[in-house]
């Protein structure tokens, strides 16, 4: 099974590519998603959180995530905290979604991690597709979000890899500027060509299986709350 990553810096493109490899018919592990299934009522997070954050209790059980913001947006060390509690159960949703797919004989599966480099999550992929897009338009795009302003754009990019190094540790390169019917060609051939390929990354082997398997027996608590870190093998090209 071939396991290819999924990441850009917001407003690249990336829940449009996601999308377009779900048409294609690959499984999309979606991140994003599994925080918020972890937030919502029931939600494997929920109480961890509320144990950190006591005043972002939703009425319906799970976790108000506009309070949950507010609280983190703009506190390093809070935000830091939250991530120490999303990013192992993240992770070890991820792990099993990795599994179940192998059961069901997927031969390539995406990973759609936002953070993916700011989390380690690359060591989990046997290639890493970064979407990018000239600055204007990037801008152009976030800027035209309900209740997005300059400043919140400015405040999120700050937190996130620069595109700039998100490209040069790319594998793969899939500009999003021309359309969607360019983008849904690119990914295609990437797909076409990752289902030729043998991965290495899953099952795991080697020195990343003991860590695997503690972060799924834990429920997501890897050493140190952190995944492995590495980077996916492979020369880098535009698709």
């Amino acid at each position: 099974m071939f396991v290819l990553g999924l990441t850009g810096s917001i407003g690249m493109g990336k829940s449009t590519a996601a999308a377009l490899l779900r048409r294609l018919g690959l499984p999309v592990h979606d991140a994003d998603a599994a925080v918020h299934r972890l937030l919502a009522a029931g939600g494997a997070a929920v109480s961890p959180v509320l144990a950190a954050f006591p005043d972002v209790a939703a009425s319906d059980g799970g976790i108000d995530r506009r309070a949950l913001g507010r609280q983190v947006f703009r506190d390093g060390t809070a935000l830091k905290r939250l991530e120490a509690i999303l990013h192992p159960l993240v992770r070890a949703e991820a792990l099993r979604f990795l599994a179940r797919q192998q059961r069901l004989g997927a031969a390539v599966v995406i990973l759609d991690i936002p953070l993916l480099y700011e989390t380690g999550g690359e060591a989990l992929c046997d290639a890493v597709i970064v979407v990018t897009a000239p600055a204007w338009l990037q801008a152009q795009r976030v800027l035209r979000r309900p209740g997005m302003t300059p400043e919140t754009f400015a405040a999120i990019k700050a937190k996130q890899l620069p595109d700039a190094e998100k490209r040069r540790r790319a594998d793969v390169l899939v500009q999003t500027g021309l359309g969607k019917g360019d983008t849904l060609r690119r990914l295609r051939r990437i797909a076409r060509v990752a289902a030729g390929c043998e991965g290495e990354a899953w099952p795991p082997r080697s020195g990343l299986q003991p860590l695997l398997a503690k972060t799924l027996a834990s429920g997501g608590q890897g050493p140190g709350g952190q995944g492995p870190d590495g980077q996916a093998a492979g020369s880098k090209r535009e698709a």
